[in-house]
């Protein structure tokens, strides 16, 4: 562990280990098999890097999306490490290359996807190599219950019975008590140590609104807090995720989108594009986004509900990797509600299945009507308690209000029964409202006692209150995906007026604010915490100097250095090689490149 100490500090240009990377490191180097769970930025690279170092032979890094492993090679050869990738971007050519230097020793890892590794000649190659360790990231991929599975990973356990004798590490930063068994089961890891991190990542600040036009929404979000910063933006279809991204260019913004059903050349694009570029939004679906290295990615928004709190926290957890100041934004409305439903509902899933999905479903509508701790809530699912509310989150900073919607709920409820349970949220709304419809008359609905009995309430805070209702499951809907509600058991005995009171609380709805807000950006926020106006100044003279830099390489800018080691740089103000050396991010390698570069620009502003 001396030896990792010092390649720590030398090479990744760190002074401490964290979390429980020491006795990760420590394990592996000893041959022994680890599962790690570790948040999102928590340095689980690190842990199966540092030991690729130290062990003899190379590593093999299981990796399931090709698209980033050029990027995470880029990164090592920057550090001064031998690294190399095998995938389908390269030609031939190349491909023999990387195999001769391999079969060579030439290499300290080599990524690969599990396609191929698990293919014939690779193994006839691998079979022929010192191999030091294998690294099975994502390894939640194997789990058939979770977000991201991936039929391929659950193969992989033929690597512990053809090479008995390496070490393998597997690592992920979300799973709940189910998939860590599933990991351990599908990975044959039953002897492996288990370390378990906090999954907590406190810089993060979560919000969840319920404010109708999420466009509108989205913009003031963006426009407040985010005017010059990197972020993604999640959406459920590929048609909104383009819409979405248009309109956000006609706004004035850069944004670029990704989603499965655009060319892949042009994908592979846009994901460059953001990854090397500052500023830029990405606005996709789900398929983007898995392993991003990106560490000033400073928000993440969704304009639609997340399936469960797996996808969530994996989602909002590439934001802010860098550990500095980052958001977590979310819209949603009784449409996701009922479409995540019918969703889980209508596929080919056998039973046991889909009454999982519908836990977890019904899980992440408890964290969006949550009036209490969201963080708390987050930590609680993956099985972690917090023991006081986290003060970061839109619950804790403006802790919401509730109301009793007893009556209210009665009166729907009421509308649906009397309607016979066979119209949507719409239809029971304008009947509350007493709306001059021929539908209704032809019905003979402007009859029935609920006809013009809801005028307390507009059309918008109905919809939220059938939401409510929806979520904490007094209604549900059809299965033919028609929208039409239903009552449930949970329902009667407030329809019926049971001899046991029974109360309803909601939370109230928030209304959008129409206020003009002063546009801070969280890059000037976060920097504004530490570096007078002189030193915010210097802050953005090294990002300048950072991307030129980038460019030349054809690199993204933070893997030269990230913000938080400019910020220190730019507090410190090292003036020569022992001082610059000893900034949190720079290593030897690292200094031997870019430190005369940094040293100048900083005695300029001395």
């Amino acid at each position: 562990m001396s030896q990792a100490r010092h390649i720590l500090k030398s090479t990744f240009g760190y002074d401490n280990f964290r979390h429980h990377q020491t006795d990760i490191i420590e394990s592996i180097i000893h041959g022994q098999d680890v599962l790690t769970l570790m948040p999102t930025g928590g340095g689980k690279s690190i842990c199966y890097q540092l030991p690729a170092l130290i062990r003899p032979g190379t590593a093999i890094v299981v990796s399931p999306l090709i698209a980033l492993m050029q990027d995470q090679v880029d990164a090592l050869q920057q550090l001064g490490i031998k690294a190399a990738f095998l995938n389908s971007t390269l030609k031939a050519v190349e491909q023999r290359l990387i195999e001769k230097g391999f079969l060579a020793g030439s290499y300290d890892l080599l990524y690969l996807a599990p396609e191929r590794l698990l293919n014939e000649y690779t193994l006839s190659i691998i079979d022929r190599c010192e191999i030091s360790l294998f690294a099975i990231d994502e390894a939640h991929c194997v789990a058939q219950w979770g977000h991201d599975f991936r039929k391929e990973y659950q193969q992989l356990s033929m690597l512990h019975e053809c090479y008995p004798n390496v070490p393998r590490i597997a690592l992920t930063a979300t799973a709940d008590q189910r998939t860590r068994n599933e990991i351990i089961e599908q990975l044959a890891l039953q002897q492996a140590h288990v370390f378990i991190n906090s999954f907590d990542r406190p810089n993060i600040h979560y919000a969840i609104n319920d404010l109708g036009n999420g466009r509108d929404a989205l913009w003031q979000f963006i426009e407040h807090n985010h005017p010059e910063d990197a972020g993604i933006v999640y959406c459920l279809s590929r048609k909104s995720v383009e819409a979405t991204a248009e309109w956000l260019n006609k706004k004035g913004r850069t944004a670029l989108p990704y989603h499965a059903g655009l060319p892949q050349d042009f994908r592979q694009k846009n994901q460059q594009r953001f990854l090397r570029d500052d500023g830029l939004i990405i606005v996709a679906t789900i398929a983007f986004g898995m392993g991003i290295d990106k560490p000033d990615v400073r928000f993440v928004a969704h304009m639609n509900l997340p399936k469960n709190i797996e996808s969530y926290y994996q989602e909002t957890g590439r934001a802010g990797r860098d550990g500095l100041p980052s958001n977590a934004w979310m819209n949603y409305g009784l449409k996701d509600v009922i479409n995540l439903r019918l969703f889980t509902q209508n596929s080919d899933a056998d039973e046991l299945f889909k009454r999982m999905m519908l836990q977890k479903t019904d899980a992440m509508l408890g964290l969006c009507e949550l009036t209490s701790c969201r963080r708390q809530a987050v930590l609680n699912y993956f099985g972690e308690t917090l023991d006081e509310p986290c003060g970061n989150c839109d619950n804790c900073i403006n802790p919401p209000e509730t109301w009793d919607a007893t009556i209210a709920t009665q009166k729907i409820l009421s509308c649906i029964y009397r309607t016979d349970e066979r119209f949507g949220t719409q239809y029971i709304i304008d009947i509350l409202l007493g709306k001059d419809d021929e539908r209704i008359k032809a019905n003979s609905h402007d009859q029935l006692t609920t006809f013009n009995i809801g005028h307390e309430h507009s059309g918008p805070e109905w919809r939220g209150i059938f939401r409510q209702l929806v979520a904490h499951g007094f209604l549900a809907t059809d299965t033919e995906g028609y929208g039409v509600l239903k009552l449930t058991p949970k329902a009667w005995p407030l329809l019926k007026r049971s001899e046991t009171p029974q109360t309803v609380m909601l939370r109230k709805l928030k209304k959008a604010s129409k206020e003009k807000k002063k546009r801070v950006s969280t890059a000037t926020r976060r920097t504004n915490q530490h570096l007078s106006t002189h030193d915010q100044d210097l802050f953005e003279q090294l990002r300048q100097l950072r991307s030129e830099l980038a460019k030349d390489q054809n690199v993204p800018p933070y893997v030269i250095f990230p913000d938080k080691t400019l910020v220190e740089m730019a507090m410190n103000k090292p003036s020569n090689e022992e001082q610059m050396l000893a900034i949190s991010g720079i290593g030897a390698v690292k200094f031997k490149r870019y430190g005369e570069s940094f040293l100048t620009e900083l005695k300029q502003h001395q």
